[in-house]
């Protein structure tokens, strides 16, 4: 079973909180595109919905949003999602990974689309530190 990193944002506050997904919650995620949106309870966030934005696999090869199915391809890239040009005109053949969600990848981007009742901060809250 696939085991995947969730970075989720939250662009009502700005901040990023990791899930680790596996078990269920990554069985869940498996076959979706990026760009669908998920319910929150999958990963453990009940009233919330959840887009998923991005990703990439076990070799860093990011995952774009056009490019159809879960395969890795080598194509000749002017702009976006991996590969930023340096000067004007240029292209370059790079590696890309298709937009649905599969065994391969390890971390998954992710955005806050509905808030649930509880904030993110509760959820994620870290117990304090013991002073000396």
């Amino acid at each position: 079973m696939a085991d995947f990193k969730i970075i989720l944002s939250d662009p009502g506050t700005g901040r990023s909180y990791k899930i680790d997904a596996t078990g269920p919650a990554a069985g869940a995620l498996i076959g979706k595109r990026i760009g669908d949106e998920i319910d929150g309870s999958v990963l453990g966030l009940p009233g919330y919905t959840i887009r998923l934005t991005g990703g990439t696999d076990k070799t860093g090869i990011p995952a774009r949003r056009d490019l159809p199915g879960p395969a890795r391809r080598r194509l000749l890239l002017s702009r976006g999602v991996g590969f930023h040009p340096v000067m004007e005109g240029e292209r370059r053949r790079k590696s890309v990974r298709g937009r649905e969600i599969s065994a391969d990848f390890v971390q998954i981007n992710a955005a806050v689309a509905q808030s649930g009742a509880k904030s993110l901060a509760e959820y994620f809250s870290q117990p304090a530190a013991a002073t000396e």
